[in-house]
């Protein structure tokens, strides 16, 4: 061997050996050591040169690049022996679905390795890396990575966001109307029923944030709102529905229809008492099984009946005195109209009972 990177690292009877620095491919090979004795003895041993695969390159991107528009992404290393192994990945997620293409330099007898990602663009890869990994085995577990961070441009996505999921009369609500897209969205615009909002003192917008105060039924309607920006525009709406105030105090008003009273004009006062004291011990029953605590609704409906049998009674009262309210005499009233003084009265008040028997009168 004549060559200057070609040395003798050991000789002796039993072993010869040499170390070839700087090794290219041009060194693979068959070597053969020869021991000259009698008969001469020789050795062979194939040498295989590794080529190592070049850093990989992705061609094919370019950005920005909008929604839907399709991609192809080209990875490609050079001057690998055997062929180097291409895989791709998006945000560590190896992808699949690529094709493969391997070509071989008839001089250097290594390999061109080229691989192809192919897909259309989506909002979701906005921000992801894709990578192209070189794997071979003269890289030691150590593979060669290049990388593409996208950028991808698309459409607003807009959402109304609202903070009272029950509006009533006289409360306030606040709608939100969240938007996302590349390159960022303008400030939204707000409208109601297809035009511009009709109270401004009431209906405040602050950048994107609505705020609705004093609700009332005039504001029901359908509320859009609307972002835009280079790529495109989108909206949605919200249908706002103002509910009546809820009145919790309504089912207390309201009279059991088991607590009932009828009086008539000839029950007498014990008898309206006794209905009364019945009446009190009725239970509302729409009260609420297991309640614990004062029934509120039972409270009330008790008083509304025992003030109701009351005032039927002091009228009942009232009726019967009415009808036996009259004038009474004693017997000296009887004779008192024409005498001077109460003995006379009641002499002539007991003459007038004899006149008054001595003119019974009998008939045959």
């Amino acid at each position: 061997l004549r060559d200057n990177r070609i040395e003798l690292v050991r000789a002796s009877w039993h072993e010869l050996s040499i170390s070839v620095s700087d090794v290219s491919l041009s060194d693979e090979g068959q070597y053969t050591c020869s021991l000259f004795t009698m008969p001469v003895k020789t050795s062979k041993a194939f040498l295989t040169v590794l080529g190592v695969p070049e850093k990989p390159q992705i061609t094919g991107f370019t950005s920005p690049v909008m929604e839907g528009e399709r991609m192809q992404l080209t990875c490609k290393t050079s001057g690998s022996k055997p062929a180097a192994d291409i895989r791709w990945f998006k945000n560590d997620k190896e992808v699949k679905d690529v094709k493969y293409l391997k070509e071989e330099d008839a001089v250097r007898k290594t390999f061109t390795v080229s691989s192809t990602l192919d897909f259309l663009a989506d909002r979701s890869d906005d921000g992801a890396v894709v990578s192209c990994r070189v794997d071979h085995e003269s890289l030691n577990s150590t593979p060669q990575i290049a990388m593409q961070v996208l950028e991808i441009h698309y459409t607003p996505l807009v959402k109304i966001i609202s903070s009272n999921s029950w509006p009533e009369e006289g409360q306030s609500i606040i709608l939100t109307c969240e938007s996302k897209g590349k390159p960022v969205p303008e400030p939204v615009l707000w409208t109601k029923d297809g035009g511009e909002l009709p109270d401004p003192e009431r209906m405040v917008v602050n950048g994107r944030v609505l705020s609705i105060s004093f609700l009332n039924k005039t504001d029901n309607g359908t509320y859009r709102c609307e972002a835009k920006n280079p790529i495109g525009r989108n909206s949605t709406e919200y249908v706002l529905i103002v509910h009546d105030v809820f009145n919790t105090l309504l089912p207390t008003t309201v009279i059991p229809s088991l607590t009932t009273a009828t009086v008539t004009t000839n029950v007498a006062l014990k008898a309206s008492t006794t209905t009364s004291a019945a009446a009190t011990s009725i239970r509302d029953p729409n009260a609420l099984a297991g309640q614990t605590g004062p029934d509120h609704a039972l409270i009330g409906g008790i008083v509304a009946v025992v003030v109701f049998v009351t005032l039927c009674s002091i009228i009942l009262l009232g009726r019967y005195l009415a009808r036996h309210k009259g004038t009474y005499l004693t017997n000296e009233a009887k004779g008192a109209e024409d005498a001077p003084d109460a003995d006379t009265a009641i002499i002539n008040a007991e003459g007038s009972q004899v006149n008054a028997e001595e003119k019974k009168e009998y008939f045959i």
